[in-house]
């Protein structure tokens, strides 16, 4: 359980070094705000057409009587809401990731490079890195899906699905919002996709602590672009961690400096030949 103070701590410092560094929560800002707008619309549109998209399902249902009908398609239209709310959770980020490519990854190539030594860098070029990581949002997504039909499926089971399915629901959503977040900082470290989930799975409750409480407030209308700049820089803190890198190469251990949530975090040797953009 401890795991989960320390996601949560990777989720806090992320904000902390955003909030230190204003020009680069700014840059941050922009590929947010722009899928906000289409995100909106969307759900927007899933609330108006939700009822009609039941009635149109369940022609079944047209001769039930009242209150069956009323509470039969009422609550299947709050799930289909809430399966849409589910999945834009998750590609929210992941499309926010992809329009942002350049930015987020500046972003945390200047987070690699405030811990001090090597700033890891991909090295391909920029379609080729869009391509990768719409690539693998796509798979994410697919997986993400699964889940959700058999959730969706689960919702229908009398308590269970309105109390244990919402909460396996947000662990999933928080599992998988962490591995997009955390995608930034791995895809510059080649380390693919399957890899990945497995450093995910093997601190699958400091994944939580960070993902979950994220998911929570990404609910939160126009909170998920403002905390999307300090998520990046976390998830690459967690990153550096769960890829065993330590912060400040030759700094001493007992200076008290460290500012890591789950510990001293070296590294090796100075900064490469890196891109970022604002300065």
């Amino acid at each position: 359980m401890r795991d989960l103070g320390v996601g949560f701590g990777f989720l806090l410092q992320g904000q902390k070094w955003v909030g230190r560094h204003g020009r680069w929560f700014g840059f941050g800002l922009l590929p947010g705000l722009v899928t906000l707008v289409l995100y909106a619309g969307a759900l927007v549109g899933l609330g108006y057409g939700a009822d009609d998209l039941t009635a149109w399902a369940t022609p079944f249902a047209d001769d039930w009587t009242s209150p069956w009908l009323g509470i039969f398609r009422g609550t299947l239209t709050a799930l289909v809401f809430a399966f849409g709310l589910f999945l834009a959770v998750i590609t929210f980020t992941a499309v926010t990731l992809l329009v942002g490519q350049p930015f987020y990854e500046s972003l945390s190539e200047e987070v690699d490079r405030s811990e001090g030594g090597d700033v890891p860098e991909s090295g391909l070029p920029l379609w080729r890195e869009l391509w990768i990581s719409a690539r693998d949002s796509l798979r994410v997504l697919l997986r993400v899906a699964c889940y959700g039909i058999l959730l969706f499926a689960c919702g229908f089971i009398p308590v269970i699905g309105q109390t244990v399915v919402p909460a396996v629901g947000f662990c999933v959503s928080g599992f998988f919002l962490a591995e997009e977040l955390t995608a930034v900082a791995f895809q510059r470290r080649g380390v693919e996709l399957k890899e990945r989930l497995v450093l995910l799975r093997g601190r699958r409750m400091a994944v939580l602590g960070f993902g979950v409480p994220l998911t929570l407030a990404f609910l939160v209308p126009f909170v998920a672009v403002f905390l999307m700049p300090g998520a990046v820089a976390g998830a690459t803190l967690m990153a550096r961690e769960l890829g065993g890198e330590t912060a400040g190469g030759d700094r001493d251990d007992d200076s008290g400096e460290n500012d890591h949530p789950g510990g001293n975090l070296p590294s090796s040797g100075g900064d490469q030949g890196v891109h970022h953009l604002p300065h």
